[in-house]
């Protein structure tokens, strides 16, 4: 039965890591790579090449690509596993109509806003007599039952 105990306890630490698990997303060294690219001399095919496809893409006057880097590991053992954030970059690019980085923007951890919501909450502005709450409500049944079956199921009983 000692044996028993001990190969148990043998293999809940055996399991335990000291190395804290961490979840990476996005480009990995962001913050490294960025600085390669270099304004009006890196092409489309260059960053490409370098930090791979962007995270995301938006085509308005400018092509402007975003790309995003995110680490997030297990705080201390008081706070019961919560998730730190411990890398948050982002890097902002656009390219003009030669295909050639006309604007890089870098963003760090230490460039996040914190932001407080407020609390007041919005108070209804109709009543049950009101025009708005019996359109609601006449569209609430006709979404409930299209073809009033309910309605005639009543009747008949």
């Amino acid at each position: 039965m000692k044996n028993f105990f001990l190969i148990i306890i043998a293999l809940f630490i055996s399991n335990c890591s000291l190395n804290d698990v961490s979840n990476h997303h996005g480009v990995l060294f962001l913050d490294k790579k960025q600085e390669k690219l270099i304004v009006n001399n890196t092409n489309k095919n260059d960053i490409i090449n370098k930090l791979g496809p962007p995270s995301t893409k938006s085509t308005f006057n400018n092509d402007v690509w975003i790309y995003i880097e995110r680490k997030m590991t297990k705080s201390s053992l008081l706070k019961l596993g919560q998730k730190k954030l411990v890398i948050n970059n982002v890097l902002i690019l656009e390219i003009d109509d030669r295909g050639l980085l006309s604007k890089k923007d870098f963003f760090d951890i230490n460039d996040m806003n914190e932001l407080d919501f407020s609390k007041d909450s919005t108070e209804q502005i109709y009543t049950k007599k009101s025009f708005i709450y019996d359109f609601l409500s006449s569209l609430r049944q006709k979404i409930n039952d299209p073809l009033g079956n309910r309605q005639k199921k009543r009747l008949n009983k």
